[in-house]
């Protein structure tokens, strides 16, 4: 943790936000569906389930398949913010935003990149851990994205938090290019900022089919702006800033676990232990 601001109201009228939250309606049944990031009416991923007992999940979907940088901010987003809300950035990205209250976090992070199924895969280990495999599928769940994970510590005796970075678009879309510039000017000692909308997610079993049964607090941040750099700082080993746009009220975490969340984010890291 940086810097963080206090909650302010962000965003447009839902039909001129680019980005919005929906909840399906299941055909026939009156009650929710799947939950989803929309980016441009499509929607762009499935996200956790509203029970809260499911498995945390931010799974791509075919229709994902554009970014949100906006050009006008990439010079101002060359390095570090002196705060939050300086050089107009918030209110920028904020007119992709549907109309909501908004907490402002400036982060540092260090991200590792993870493909689904390999080693650090969150998916195949930690949330196996707890939930065991799909009962139907008979396998893990699966993101279908490559993700960046940066930074996890124990909240209490009962439950964890996880830290994601999601791109819009998988790194091997970004240009190479790019990539190598900021590979470059992160070695002369740049820290450039990236700028996501993120969630907060508490999950916690219903059923236990795992060997750990602690709540996962799952802080997912979706790219606005970034895709390059922050394939940059996981190749280089270096850290890179992420300026997060917290959308409350659109996670499964309600006002009260969302402001612990400054306090959480500034601890040391520190990896799940069994039961913790």
């Amino acid at each position: 943790m940086i810097k963080f601001d206090d909650p302010r109201r962000l965003g447009v009228p839902d039909p001129e936000a680019r980005l919005r939250f929906g909840t399906e309606q299941r055909e026939g049944e009156g009650r929710p569906g799947r939950r989803a990031l929309v980016v441009d009416g499509d929607p762009a991923f499935e996200l956790s389930h509203w029970c809260g007992s499911c498995p945390l999940l931010f799974r791509r979907l075919v229709t994902a398949n554009k970014k949100l940088s906006l050009e006008d901010m990439r010079e101002r987003l060359a390095g570090t913010p002196a705060e939050p809300g300086s050089g107009g950035v918030i209110d920028a990205f904020g007119a992709l935003l549907p109309e909501g209250e908004y907490l402002p976090l400036l982060l540092s992070v260090e991200p590792r990149l993870v493909i689904p199924g390999q080693e650090g895969d969150y998916f195949s280990g930690e949330q196996v851990d707890t939930w065991g495999i799909d009962q139907f599928w008979g396998l893990p769940e699966d993101p279908h994205t490559p993700y960046y994970r940066t930074f996890e510590t124990v909240v209490d005796a009962s439950a964890h938090l996880y830290e994601f970075v999601v791109p819009m678009v998988p790194p091997t879309w970004n240009e190479r290019e790019r990539v190598e510039e900021y590979v470059e000017l992160m070695g002369r000692g740049a820290v450039p900022t990236a700028v996501a909308v993120s969630t907060l997610d508490v999950c916690e079993p219903a059923i236990g089919f795992g060997d750990d049964q602690s709540r996962h607090w799952g802080l997912t941040h979706f790219l606005l702006d970034g895709h390059h750099k922050l394939e940059a700082a996981a190749t280089a080993g270096r850290p890179v800033r992420v300026l997060s746009l917290l959308a409350l009220g659109e996670g499964l975490a309600g006002a009260e676990v969302c402001a612990r969340l400054p306090a959480l984010r500034a601890q040391p890291r520190s990896a799940r232990t069994a039961g913790a």
